[in-house]
């Protein structure tokens, strides 16, 4: 990032990446089971009773009536990304390793240690994407917790340094976002969260309590809503899920606090109203945008997601349930419940180059009830 606008905004930030208190805004939804969290008095999801096997509306259906454990005993399994090949690249978030499991099944192996990991709290090796040149650059990209900051970097897993395309992202023990993905426009897009500081996600001049685009180097992406700016949407409380429908739009899931987690579709410059509001409410005149889907916290805590065919994966860490959400032309139905409780916390969701989904657990991350097996990946196969 050296001599490029990006590090001017790190150097902006420096007071803000050492680790911060909690200021108003506890960390209680995130990954914890113990928080009181009052009910929500509205919300726009009903647990289903009754599950059908497969689960889509479009062109693509997944069958979730048949799991396949593709890998057992992995630590604190968080990112995952796959190879144009179809083995999968899966991020450990506290040993900071990165595992590959062959598309065609087979043990994990480690293939690469991300050096300068800091695994504190929700902090360590979180997201992972791929190159979508991977085929000629061989680039794997991850976002991690340092020592003093929340950082991207790029590397070959043959080896090697990582690179820093980007830092200053100021962290903390929970709120660190972490998950990065490209987008259909080959641009990086990354969700944070707002380490604590709840004025950081209203905060222009901040990287924090958003969502960034950037192109493959780390400099902020033409087009983005401010020239020379990464933010390309504001008022977020805390990332960890990033997804696209066929239509191109972005779905983002985050955590709220005590009363709504939420799902929303994401648009170039608008806020999605964090800390001034959780959940839907009011807008402003239109300055903050209101969600597609909220939960009660209780039932969700949204990590990953995914997009199979005219459905959206969310996977809950504190609901330990699955949730379905049809989406039509970019609005969404009444979502369902799978799972719930089978398989404890669920971390992160993808769909794979086959067609498949691939859903991962989180009960070793000290807050979970650990299973036999855990942590473990599930495959579901594609319907039909």
């Amino acid at each position: 990032m050296a001599d490029t606008d990006v590090k001017l905004w790190s150097r902006r930030l420096a007071a803000g990446v050492l680790v911060l208190g909690v200021a108003g805004c506890g960390a209680e939804n995130d990954e914890s089971e113990s928080a009181a969290s009052p009910p929500a008095t509205t919300t726009q999801a009903a647990p289903a009773t009754q599950a059908p096997e497969t689960s889509s509306i479009g062109s693509v259906a997944i069958d979730l009536s048949s799991p396949e454990e593709v890998a057992t005993g992995i630590e604190v399994p968080w990112g995952l990304a796959f190879l144009p090949n179809g083995d999968a690249l899966v991020a450990e978030r506290d040993s900071a390793r990165v595992l590959r499991i062959p598309a065609e099944g087979g043990a994990p192996e480690p293939v690469y240690e991300v050096p300068g990991v800091s695994a504190e709290g929700e902090g360590g090796l979180l997201g992972l994407a791929v190159s979508p040149e991977y085929d000629s650059d061989e680039t794997v990209y991850a976002y991690y917790t340092a020592s003093g900051d929340n950082r991207i970097v790029r590397f070959q897993l043959d080896g090697g340094k990582p690179e820093v395309i980007f830092d200053g992202i100021a962290r903390n023990t929970f709120h660190n976002g972490g998950r990065i993905a490209f987008g259909p426009d080959g641009l990086l897009y990354v969700g944070t969260g707002d380490a604590g500081d709840t004025a950081t996600s209203q905060d222009q001049q901040s990287v924090n309590g958003k969502i960034l685009r950037l192109t493959p180097e780390g400099e902020p992406a033409p087009g983005n809503p401010e020239n020379g700016s990464p933010v390309y949407s504001s008022g977020h409380r805390n990332v960890q899920g990033l997804a696209w429908d066929a239509e191109e739009r972005l779905f983002a899931a985050e955590f709220g606090q005590n009363e709504l987690d939420e799902v929303n579709l994401i648009e170039p410059g608008r806020n999605y109203g964090w800390p001034e509001v959780e959940g839907e409410g009011d807008t402003d005149g239109g300055r903050f945008t209101n969600p597609l889907v909220t939960w009660s916290t209780d039932e969700a805590s949204p990590s990953g997601i995914a997009i199979a065919g005219d459905m959206l994966f969310v996977a809950a860490l504190r609901g330990e349930r699955l949730w379905t959400v049809p989406l039509t032309g970019g609005e969404t139905g009444e979502p369902e419940a799978r799972f719930e409780g089978d398989y404890g916390r669920l971390r992160t969701v993808e769909a794979a180059p086959d067609g498949s989904l691939w859903l991962t657990t989180s009960n070793t991350d000290g807050r979970g009830d650990v299973q036999d097996g855990d942590d473990r990946i599930l495959r579901f196969p594609a319907a039909g």
